[in-house]
């Protein structure tokens, strides 16, 4: 118990520190030429894309609130249109530093991969079921995020709707949590394995997914716990959270590299964007295999508080318009 109140205290301290760093990145460039992107905001976004892409916490909303204290995408200096798309570029920015986590989770779980790939060519049925699984689970992002894309967008990638996100889905993990307590360890380490997975089962996490198109939310949230509520053990929830993670942001970052991409490198430039992927791959490393072995041993509650907090402390500080 000691050294899970540590863990709640250290994790509950990142809202502070997040700040403090973004805070900081900012006042490194004019005020009025926020826009343009230094090294170090680079590295930041990176950084905080890479801790938070696997992490029940949402990276979006995080990229996103980051945008916003670093002044990214926000000058009051330029006209609507140059700000309509500078924001675009920022946008776009976020999803393509993605990469550098898409090649953490190839890295750690390379061997599954090349057991999906060898099913591809015929040689492994049981990475061929597995590809099918997780293509299952890519289908639903893949038709809805196209249909609904622009809209999404438009609406719901502002500070409210992550901060009602964020608070939402911290609210359902206590909930969940408390109501499983006393059963945390043997909920952790029973139900099906991995290679249990029906296709049904993860076109069901699929659709659980699409949710989480609502920044804030997270991805790899509603994964895990839809992964949870079809029979996964969690073991087994959060690795093919990590792998479908790897098809869906993989697709997400080519759309928006390829539709937005121009203009992203016109905006900022290419040493923003290695910057981003490099520092991303390296905090992802260290924030999957972190996660991994946390989650062995403990419940998701640990990520309920953090939300809760960190829904609170930005709603202080956008209501005083601090930020």
């Amino acid at each position: 118990m000691p050294h899970s109140k540590a863990v709640i205290i250290n994790l509950l301290l990142i809202p502070l520190v997040f700040f403090a760093l973004t805070a900081s990145a900012a006042t490194t460039n004019d005020s009025g030429k926020k826009s343009a992107m230094t090294t170090g905001q680079a590295a930041i976004l990176g950084v905080v894309e890479g801790l938070t892409e696997y992490l029940p916490v949402s990276s979006t909303g995080h990229l996103l609130l980051a945008e916003r204290i670093m002044g990214i995408g926000y000058s009051a200096s330029k006209s609507a249109a140059e700000r309509e798309r500078t924001k675009e570029a920022a946008d776009a920015y976020t999803i393509c530093i993605q990469a550098g986590a898409i090649i953490a989770v190839l890295g750690l779980y390379f061997l599954r991969v090349k057991q999906m790939m060898l099913g591809l060519m015929g040689k492994d049925p049981e990475g061929r079921r597995m590809l099918i699984n997780v293509a299952a689970g890519f289908l639903p992002a893949a038709v809805i995020g196209l249909l609904f894309n622009n809209i999404i967008k438009s609406y719901l990638f502002g500070p409210w709707p992550v901060v009602t996100a964020w608070f939402a889905g911290g609210v359902a993990i206590l909930a969940v949590s408390w109501g499983l307590r006393g059963n945390s360890h043997r909920e952790a380490h029973s139900g099906m394995s991995l290679n249990e997975l029906t296709w049904k089962m993860a076109l069901i996490i699929g659709f659980a997914q699409c949710i989480a198109m609502w920044p804030g939310v997270s991805r790899s949230l509603v994964t895990i716990v839809a992964g949870l509520l079809v029979g996964m053990s969690m073991a087994a929830a959060v690795e093919f959270s990590f792998l479908l993670g790897v098809v869906t942001l993989g697709a997400a970052t080519a759309y928006d590299g390829l539709r937005h991409g121009h203009i992203m490198l016109q905006t900022f430039n290419g040493t923003s964007l290695a910057v981003g992927v490099v520092f991303a791959f390296i905090a992802a490393v260290l924030s999957v295999k972190w996660m991994v072995s946390y989650l062995n041993s403990h419940g998701l509650a640990v990520f309920g508080y953090y939300r809760v907090a960190l829904a609170v402390v930005t709603a202080v500080l956008i209501s005083t318009r601090m930020i």
